[in-house]
């Protein structure tokens, strides 16, 4: 082994313990990483310019960025109304389908954000009952195309940067579509045996926010509980507002009349859960663009104290809309553009393109911040966004247009017409991914230049002689999954690639089913709650234990292993 091998040998070594065993952001430990190889003379700053400016790399950051347009259209909205009703099997079924299919087109970590809250609103099905599958669904989705997870587009950046051709937008769909099939089986087998844990709900009643009955809605003449008013995690209806008389407290039976004003105390985050009932206007609705919402203190210094929303006429002063109004403990009553502001009292706004140069901020407002919550689009925004979205992937499936290109061009758009603000792309920049991803394509062509991948393939070959290729195929993937599981999804294939190709040219065979091992073996992460995001996301949502985890996650790996495994060699022969 030369010095050059040593060194790097030495630093991978101690980037995989820290990952392991630290707590450090994996971004701030590769980033470190390269800059040691750097200043160490083993790089050169040509090859990292090259690696984080790599076109896989780039068209990953821009399909986050695009996809917080995609979180707020109506289709969010009506796969919502799909999970509302039926047997905890045709739930499971329906959401298993419609989360996979998102996932395959869109990332899917923004799938299950936006999903989580239809979810958590099911009268019908505990949550916890249903989180893990959606979180699974969204894995098994995000192998059966190549945008479909940031990992696919991770290893197309080695892939392409080995001088191979890139991969086919479906070229393993068929492996991950068995591999689908497979999961589903176990998990609507196993699902029913999850928990039925109650999320732990605040006494307090936070927010106070009004919606409108309008005249179309398919609510009307349904009572409050038939509409799934009732049940709603973290959200309760508070009265009712019919004709200038209020109807407090609401039975379940109350029948939703035209014009009805609903009045509802709960979490900010219900804003969005609000604009998913067909026939339900949130106040203001018409001015609600799928911004993101801001929450301000009313100051003491305020002139708009001891004035209604509607006599300080805030919408046009602020250019901003109240979504919703929180006053400490105290319960508010009647409309709310009818409520007299006090100082200390809390609003949520949805501002528009002039609300953060008004002078009056400073002397109206004590706080303005950033609240993570954002309304919906309206239905015309969501087909065009969709509409937008389904063209630009299209036309790169066609070979029509670059995917980038379009992409760019997309992004541009959605700025233009203000369906996105440059402080939502600044707030969702993947940064993160984008320093793991550079950095990582650095260390893989440092490890290939310095000839250190094939070495630790001969290793695995070596220790794998008497299995064949077939062995050192399932060991890659061995390694993969259980680096997937230990130190995330992104790190194990970057790690995990130059050993696969390594070992594919020493075997002398297509190094197609190694990278193919790679890519299944990082989106193989069901055991653990922290080895895939998605996971973690549902984690504390559903108020799971490392427990249940490991009862469903284990058969559901073991399915889908083995599914994988046996069908990459039939559509990726070694030879």
């Amino acid at each position: 082994m030369t010095l050059d091998q040593g060194w790097v040998l030495v630093i991978l070594a101690v980037l995989v313990t820290l990952l392991i065993a630290s707590k450090l952001r994996p971004a701030l430990l590769f980033g470190v990483a390269v800059l040691i190889c750097y200043l160490a003379g083993l790089l050169q700053l040509p090859a990292i310019i090259d690696s984080f400016s790599n076109t896989s790399l780039l068209v990953l950051v821009l399909l986050l960025v695009v996809s917080t347009a995609i979180e707020k259209t109506r289709l969010i909205s009506w796969i919502s109304q799909q999970l509302s009703s039926g047997s905890y099997f045709s739930v499971v079924g329906k959401l298993g389908l419609s989360t996979a299919f998102l996932s395959s087109f869109t990332n899917n970590t923004a799938v299950v954000a936006s999903l989580i809250g239809a979810i958590k609103r099911n009268s019908h099905h505990a949550p916890s009952r249903l989180l893990i599958p959606l979180s699974y669904s969204a894995i098994f989705g995000g192998t059966l195309t190549l945008i479909g997870t940031s990992t696919n587009l991770i290893v197309n950046s080695f892939v392409v940067d080995a001088g191979l051709p890139s991969l086919g937008f479906f070229e393993f769909s068929l492996v991950g579509l068995a591999g689908f099939v497979a999961g589903m089986i176990v998990l609507m087998i196993l699902s029913p045996g999850l928990p039925d844990t109650k999320a732990s709900q605040s006494e307090q009643a936070d927010y106070f926010l009004e919606a409108r009955v309008n005249s179309g809605s398919p609510l009307i003449g349904k009572t409050v509980s038939q509409n799934n008013l009732r049940n709603l995690q973290q959200l309760y209806l508070a009265e009712i507002v019919r004709d200038g008389h209020r109807i407090c407290p609401v039975s379940p039976d109350e029948c939703l009349l035209k014009n009805d004003v609903l009045l509802f105390c709960g979490n900010v985050e219900s804003v969005g859960i609000l604009q998913d009932f067909p026939g339900l206007d949130l106040f203001a609705e018409h001015h609600l663009k799928g911004q993101d919402l801001v929450e301000v203190i009313v100051s003491h210094s305020a002139s708009i104290k001891g004035k209604s929303i509607k006599e300080c006429h805030f919408r046009e002063e602020f250019d901003a809309v109240v979504v919703a109004i929180r006053r400490g403990h105290t319960p508010l009553e009647g409309g709310l553009g009818n409520i007299l502001l006090r100082e200390g009292d809390t609003l949520v706004l949805a501002p528009g393109k002039s609300f953060y140069k008004n002078k009056r901020l400073a002397r109206e407002f004590v706080v303005v911040s950033g609240v993570d919550a954002s309304t919906r689009l309206n239905s015309k925004r969501s087909a065009g966004v969709m509409l937008g979205f389904t063209s630009v992937i299209a036309l790169a499936v066609l070979d029509i247009f670059p995917l980038i290109k379009g992409l760019i061009v997309f992004l541009i758009a959605l700025l233009a017409t203000s369906t996105l603000s440059w402080n939502e792309v600044k707030r969702r920049f993947p940064f993160e991914i984008w320093v793991v991803v550079g950095s990582a394509l650095s260390i893989a062509h440092l490890m290939t230049e310095t000839g250190l991948a094939l070495r630790l393939g001969e290793l695995i070959q070596a220790q794998f002689n008497g299995f064949g290729v077939m062995g050192a195929f399932i060991a890659v993937f061995l390694i993969t999954l259980i680096l997937t599981e230990v130190i995330t999804n992104n790190a194990a294939a970057a790690l995990a690639f130059p050993i696969a190709y390594s070992l594919a040219i020493s075997y002398g065979v297509s190094p197609m089913p190694f990278i193919m091992a790679v890519i299944f073996g990082a989106s193989s992460s069901f055991i653990s709650p922290y080895g895939y995001q998605t996971n973690l996301m549902v984690y504390s949502a559903g108020n799971y234990r490392l427990k249940d985890y490991l009862k469903i996650g284990i058969p559901v790996s073991v399915a889908y292993s083995a599914t994988v495994l046996t069908t990459i060699p039939i559509f990726f022969p070694f030879s």
